[in-house]
């Protein structure tokens, strides 16, 4: 019988392909009138060091910069360095923090639930303890949460930031289990990244639900999903169907 159900948030509960896009979009154009550089790659690069797909040069000098001062000053010093590579001459921190907030505003005025999942979380919440479990730091996690009045939706919320270990590990999907009063077997985790997601749920023996989007299947993970859907708009109906079995 099905009792809980753990939720990713990017990508599943919420758009924020979108909202980045939007956000990348704007500080795009305020970087390129503002420097006279190239916003786009600006942008590009951006996104990719805030994601952390950092060179080995690049970890070596942002690791200690958030261990010490944390995740926004690297990210300001992160706007920094980038300017300079494409030759925008020196740029002080209050401008590069100016960029940051303001991307982050931006972001977040854009971020919001794919259609139908407010109404899903509604009605899920009437037969399931719904827990969000999401990775990532406090510094980005907390304001999207806040954005969407995340906890007025879901039961319990989960951020990979907080706990010692992000998702694949098992000890964050204990923690779900603990929450939620329930077995393994009593529930089901819905996400889109087969190594944190899928993996995590296939390590701690819970049903996987894989949000696919136009991502391919890799063969090297060996991963493969319990369950497929192609957008978050069809979690709903496969959780029903899931439920009724």
């Amino acid at each position: 019988m099905l009792k809980a159900i753990f939720l990713d948030l990017d990508e599943t509960l919420c758009d924020t392909r979108k909202a980045t896009d939007l956000a990348k979009a704007q500080l795009a154009r305020t970087v390129r009138a503002q420097f006279a550089v190239d916003g786009v790659l600006f942008a590009d690069r951006y996104e990719t060091g805030f994601y952390r797909r950092w060179s080995d040069t690049q970890r070596a000098r942002y690791l200690p910069i958030i261990k010490q001062r944390g995740e926004d000053a690297f990210r300001v010093q992160l706007m920094i360095d980038l300017l300079a590579e494409l030759g925008s001459g020196e740029v002080s921190q209050a401008t590069a923090q100016e960029l940051q907030h303001q991307f982050d505003r931006d972001r977040l005025a854009a971020f919001d639930f794919f259609p139908g999942i407010e109404a899903f979380l509604a009605e899920a919440r009437q037969l399931f303890t719904t827990v969000v479990i999401t990775n990532g730091p406090v510094f980005s996690q907390i304001p999207k949460i806040e954005a969407v009045n995340l906890t007025a939706h879901v039961d319990h919320i989960i951020i990979g930031g907080q706990e010692p270990e992000e998702k694949p590990a098992r000890s964050i999907f204990e923690k779900a289990l603990k929450l939620a009063d329930c077995e393994a077997h009593e529930a089901i985790h819905v996400g889109d990244s087969l190594a944190a997601d899928i993996a995590g749920a296939h390590g701690s023996c819970i049903t996987s639900v894989w949000v696919r989007h136009q991502q391919p299947l890799d063969a090297e993970l060996g991963i493969t999903p319990h369950h497929t859907v192609m957008h978050p708009s069809e979690i709903p109906a496969l959780i029903r169907e899931l439920h009724q079995d």
